[in-house]
């Protein structure tokens, strides 16, 4: 299974990265990707915001962004699934190229700017959705709308009935001032919609909210308050970053957020300060450079009760998921954790 799968990445790789993409993910529907099937035991088996994942593993929004590949993506391993972002209407995002790899830096850097085919595109396939997979979606805003924070609980209201969770998307750094709806009372309003909209479902779900690595000790601090306060089901950190230190590539200079191996200790460190600050209260989802079950287990003990990938896959392959879901239980059984919740927080002191 791995060696065919590493021959198509191979492949893959001669391609330009958003065309390899896109063939990857028509090769999934297709049937041609190599999918590991259930990953599962009783140390990954676990609950986060109510949500029983099969493991702690699972795949960050942009992977699927309209939704294509729900069913092969629910054998593919992972333990919850996001996909999206989707705003209410298509949109084609920024001029292309938008996409670099960074291959010497295991790393990439996107400026899409929310390309998606609309909430409508969406909610019809995710009404078709596998029922034995944890599914969200991540909520965005259109670049020309008049009211952005409005444009969240939109789509929310369309797709929410499909879904397991969904995620409040202000981090991207690739939509014009975004990012602002971050600060304190910004972000308190615009949370209070998106609630109020969970509020209006027929089983309301739960709803996170997805924060940028690159926020300052204080904007920190007020998105813990604002999320603590605002009835959020849990955060996830962190998106991309604007930050350029230590890269070798070619495409550093390129302009929009950077994922992969670089991001892993700036975004852990973000998690760590982000669980003392909620106290526990609040379950964190980490994300940001993962590539390995030791990092996987790194942002565990970090804080975060669960992990998502992405930019790994495109160097090691979507079977990369359940490699680490498999190789994370035995760090756990080894270090005597009978569960993944025993392990959450037990290090962040480490990253403080």
């Amino acid at each position: 299974m791995k060696a065919l799968e590493t021959l198509g990445m191979s492949l893959l790789r001669k391609l330009d990265p958003e065309t390899s993409h896109g063939v990857a993910l028509k090769a999934l529907k297709a049937g041609l990707a190599p999918l590991p099937g259930l990953v599962t035991s009783d140390r990954l088996r676990c609950s986060v915001a109510g949500l029983n994942m099969t493991n702690p593993v699972g795949i960050a929004a942009g992977f699927d962004k309209n939704a294509e590949a729900l069913h092969p993506l629910s054998r593919a391993g992972f333990g919850f699934v996001e996909v999206g972002a989707i705003t209410p209407r298509a949109q084609p995002g920024n001029p292309k190229p938008r996409l670099f790899r960074l291959s010497e830096d295991r790393a990439a850097i996107n400026r899409f700017g929310f390309n998606n085919e609309g909430m409508e595109a969406a909610a019809t396939r995710l009404a078709k959705r596998p029922r034995d997979m944890v599914l969200g979606l991540n909520l965005g805003a259109n670049k020309d709308s008049s009211d952005r924070a409005e444009d969240f609980a939109k789509v929310l209201r369309h797709c929410g009935a499909h879904l397991d969770f969904a995620t409040v998307n202000v981090s991207s750094p690739n939509t014009e001032k975004l990012r602002d709806l971050q600060g304190k009372d910004a972000l308190a309003a615009l949370l209070g919609g998106v609630m109020e909209a969970r509020g209006d479902l027929a089983t309301p779900i739960p709803v996170f909210l997805k924060i940028a690595p690159d926020l300052d000790e204080q904007g920190l601090k007020d998105v813990a308050e604002v999320a603590l306060s605002s009835g959020v089901s849990g955060v996830i950190a962190t998106n991309t970053t604007l930050s350029r230190e230590g890269l070798t590539s070619q495409h550093k200079g390129e302009a929009g957020g950077l994922s992969g191996a670089p991001l892993f200790e700036k975004s852990t460190r973000v998690l760590a300060q982000l669980s003392l600050l909620t106290q526990g209260k609040l379950p964190l989802i980490g994300v940001g450079g993962i590539g390995s079950a030791q990092q996987a287990y790194d942002k565990i003990r970090a804080g975060a009760s669960a992990v998502q990938l992405y930019t790994a896959l495109v160097y090691g392959g979507l079977t990369l998921g359940a490699e680490i879901a498999r190789e994370l239980d035995q760090l756990l059984a080894r270090d005597g954790f009978a569960n993944v919740a025993e392990a959450v927080g037990t290090k962040r002191k480490d990253w403080l």
